[in-house]
């Protein structure tokens, strides 16, 4: 499982945003394996993301 899996997923729906619980959950990997490439695909700003209520939580859609 790497970044190039969670970025397609993000880039088939790019309309929608997402948590990192159900793109675990849509490609059948673990959260952390998720949380980590989304971490580093935050990082180089390849993808857009958002703060949700709660504290160091993330909303992340495909960068249009």
């Amino acid at each position: 499982m790497g970044q190039q899996e969670v970025y397609i997923f993000l880039k088939r729906n790019k309309s929608n945003w997402f948590l990192s619980k159900e793109i675990s959950k849509k490609l059948g990997v673990s959260i952390g394996s998720v949380t980590n490439c989304l971490k580093k695909l935050r990082e180089s700003k390849a993808i857009n993301f958002k703060e949700t209520n709660r504290k160091n939580q993330f909303k992340y859609r495909f960068k249009k």
